[in-house]
C-alpha cells in the first residue's frame, strides 16, 4: 500500500486509527485513545488528502449533491480506491468532522494543491457553513435527517435484522410455535399461531415483556474453513410475530369433580414472513429499529479472514455483488461494522500438463472485488460485496484493503 501511495505506514496508520475513534462517536472513542504523535501525523496527511494518482479518471472539479446519493457512491466517483475517504474528506479535525454531514443540495469542490487533492463544501478560501440550498427554498435548521447514507439502504436493511449466530442452546430453549388456527400445517403473514416458552420459562404478557419477534428455524453450524472449529450457530429467519396473549394455565373440571390444570399457550399474529412458517419455528425478541450509519475504513490491524457461508441459501455455490456472506472473524479479532476489506480468490490447485511429470501447482490468489462489514457478532461476521469480479465461494480469502 505504501509503495503506490507514497505515505508512511506510520502516517495511514494513525489516519485510519483517529477517523475511527472521532468518526464514531464520543463513547467509541474513550475506546481508542489517541497518542500526541498519532493526532500531529493524522493532522499532517489528512490535511493535505490524497496524492493525484489515486483521483479516479473522471474526478469531476465540483458536484452538487443529489437525493439517492451515498457516500460511498460519491467516494467512488473520485477515487481509484473508495475506501481512502478521510483522506480525500481532509480529516484535519477542524474541517468536515463528520462526512455524514453532506446533503442534497451542497456543492463539493475538488481542490488540487501540490500534487495532491482533497474536497472541500466551499471554494478554496472560503469559510465552509452548515447552510445548504435546496429548491425552491433556503434550508438553515438541522438537516441531520437528510444526511446521505454511506450505502443504499435496501442493500443492507434487509440483513440487519435477518442473520443471527447464536450458541447451540439459545434457538432450543426459546418459545416455539406448537399450533395454529384451523390446524394448519403451513402459516403465512396475517395468520394467527399459538406458542409456548420452555418448561419453567413461559411467555408471558406485561410490563416490560416484548411484543414484537422475529421467528428463526434450523440452527445451522458455522464452521471454520480452515480448522473445521464451530465458530456459531446460524438461524435462519423466517419471519416476525406479534405477540397478542401470553401463555396462561386453566382449570378443567370432569365430571366426576376431578380438576386438571391445563396449560394454555400464548397467542401470536404472524408477519412479513420470509417463508412460510410451520410449528416447531421459535421466536426471538426483535431488536430495537434504529438507522445504522457506517463509517467505512481499512481496518487498523491486519486481516486475514476466510469466507464461512454465503447468506440464504446453501444451495448456491458463488456469491455475486451485492450479496451476502459471513467470515470467520467477528468483534474478539478486532472486526468492527465499516471495515472495508478486499477480497481474493482461492487459487486452485491444478495439473500441469506441461511437465512431464504432470506436477500438481497451486494458482496464486488474485484481487477479486471489495467487501464492507456490516454486521459483528464474537467469532462471525457479515460482509456486504460492494464490488466482485468473479463469484465468490466459502473459503475465498479476505485482507486488508490494498
Amino acid at each position: 500500500m505504501t509503495a503506490s501511495t507514497g505515505l508512511r505506514p506510520t502516517a495511514l496508520g494513525a489516519l485510519a486509527f483517529l477517523a475511527a475513534a472521532l468518526l464514531t462517536g464520543p463513547a467509541h472513542a474513550q475506546n481508542y485513545p489517541v497518542t500526541t504523535d498519532q493526532r500531529a501525523t493524522a493532522q499532517q496527511v489528512a490535511s493535505r488528502g490524497v496524492p493525484m494518482s489515486e483521483l479516479a479518471a473522471n474526478a469531476p472539479d465540483t458536484y452538487v449533491v443529489k437525493r439517492g446519493d451515498t457516500l460511498w457512491g460519491i467516494s467512488g466517483m473520485y477515487l481509484q480506491r473508495a475506501w481512502r475517504w478521510p483522506e480525500l474528506w481532509g480529516m484535519n479535525l477542524q474541517a468536515i468532522p463528520n462526512p455524514h454531514l453532506i446533503f442534497p443540495g451542497q456543492t463539493l469542490y475538488l481542490e488540487k494543491v501540490d500534487g495532491y487533492a482533497r474536497l472541500r463544501t466551499s471554494p478554496s478560501g472560503q469559510v465552509p457553513n452548515d447552510t445548504v440550498r435546496v429548491s425552491p427554498r433556503t434550508r438553515t435548521d438541522s438537516l441531520a435527517g437528510t444526511a446521505l447514507p454511506t450505502l443504499q439502504p435496501h442493500l443492507i436493511e434487509p440483513f440487519l435484522v435477518e442473520p443471527l449466530v447464536v450458541d447451540e442452546l439459545t434457538l432450543q430453549q426459546a418459545p416455539r410455535i406448537v399450533a395454529t388456527v384451523d390446524e394448519r400445517v403451513l402459516m403465512a403473514s396475517g395468520d394467527r399461531a399459538y406458542v409456548r416458552g420452555a418448561t419453567g420459562n413461559p411467555l408471558r404478557l406485561g410490563p416490560g415483556v416484548p411484543r414484537q419477534y422475529r421467528m428463526f428455524r434450523n440452527a445451522i453450524p458455522m464452521k471454520d474453513p480452515e480448522s473445521g472449529e464451530i465458530l456459531g450457530y446460524e438461524a435462519q429467519y423466517v419471519g416476525k410475530a406479534e405477540l397478542v396473549r401470553g401463555e396462561t394455565t386453566e382449570e378443567t373440571r370432569d365430571p366426576k369433580g376431578e380438576v386438571t390444570l391445563d396449560v394454555v399457550p400464548a397467542t401470536v399474529d404472524l408477519s412479513s414472513a420470509k417463508e412460510e412458517m410451520r410449528a416447531g419455528d421459535r421466536l426471538l425478541p426483535a431488536p430495537a429499529r434504529g438507522y445504522a450509519s457506517y463509517t467505512p475504513r481499512a481496518p487498523q490491524a491486519p486481516v486475514d479472514a476466510r469466507v464461512v457461508s454465503l447468506y440464504g441459501s446453501s444451495a448456491v455455490a458463488y456469491a455475486a455483488q451485492n450479496q451476502v456472506i459471513a467470515i470467520n472473524r467477528g468483534t474478539r479479532d478486532g472486526i468492527e461494522a465499516g471495515h472495508v476489506l478486499t477480497l481474493l480468490t482461492k487459487g486452485e490447485r491444478i495439473k500441469d500438463k506441461t511437465d512431464e511429470n504432470k506436477a500438481m501447482i497451486k494458482l496464486p490468489s488474485e484481487a477479486n472485488g471489495v467487501g464492507m462489514v456490516f454486521r459483528t457478532f464474537d467469532r462471525v461476521s457479515y460482509v456486504l460485496l460492494l464490488q466482485v469480479q468473479q463469484g465468490v465461494r466459502v473459503g475465498d480469502r479476505l485482507v486488508n484493503p490494498q
